[in-house]
């Protein structure tokens, strides 16, 4: 999680579609909580300069991922999806990464 990635989920939970879904406190726990246990990163302004998404704006999911050496991103947006790998970072739909049995088998160290 970077501040970037924290912004834009942050800002999404608070639309109104969320609303029949969860409550305003709830919204702000799973916020508190997520913050909280994140592995945190930074991009800086040598990473943002990299370009991977045909969308500039989810690049920083690509960036974040790279920086913390995720092995992978897991998402429903087709402009990441599309992307397949990034060196070692895949990207997945969540049924595609629960499906392969290396997404649940803790990365080598």
């Amino acid at each position: 999680m970077c501040a970037e990635t924290f912004s834009e989920l942050s800002s999404r939970l608070w639309r109104p579609k969320f609303d029949r879904y969860l409550s305003l406190e709830a919204r702000q726990a799973i916020l508190h909580d997520l913050a909280a246990v994140a592995h945190w990163v930074e991009l800086t302004r040598e990473v943002r300069a990299t370009r991977y998404s045909r969308d500039p704006d989810d690049d920083k999911f690509v960036q974040a991922a790279l920086v913390s050496q995720a092995s992978w991103l897991v998402s429903g947006d087709p402009d990441l999806l599309v992307l397949g790998a990034v060196g070692p970072l895949r990207t997945a739909t969540p049924a595609e990464a629960l499906a392969d049995p290396r997404f649940l088998r803790p990365a080598s160290t």
